[in-house]
């Protein structure tokens, strides 16, 4: 009888420790909720212009068919790739002159010839 009294007193201590520390411990948790997981990241300048780049091409009829890498670092856009012609090599840079936030073009596109 003596042993069923210390186990419930323990049992009692422990449910007390658990009410008492849960909130604590519980309000220092992150929360992982699948809609803060599901937002998606916020894309730094660079990726918009390279993303706004991509797209401004892929609309152009004569240049949505090659092959031009975009990317940009600190607002300088840089086409590589090689195209069929030099009016493409000049549309291209033409579209991306005229994103927003494109500070500079360096053209690195080759007419295949």
């Amino acid at each position: 009888m003596q042993q069923a009294t210390i186990l419930a007193r323990l049992l009692s201590a422990a449910a007390v420790c658990v009410t008492v520390a849960g909130p604590a411990f519980a309000a220092d948790a992150t929360p992982a909720t699948p809609a803060a997981q599901a937002q998606p990241m916020a894309q730094t300048p660079d990726t918009a212009i390279t993303s706004k780049v991509k797209a401004a091409l892929q609309d152009d009829k004569r240049l949505a068919t090659l092959q031009i890498d975009v990317s940009t670092t600190d607002g300088v856009v840089v086409l590589k790739g090689n195209v069929p012609s030099a009016d493409n090599v000049q549309q291209a840079v033409q579209l991306a002159s005229a994103v927003p936030g494109v500070k500079n073009i360096r053209n690195e596109l080759k007419v295949a010839g």
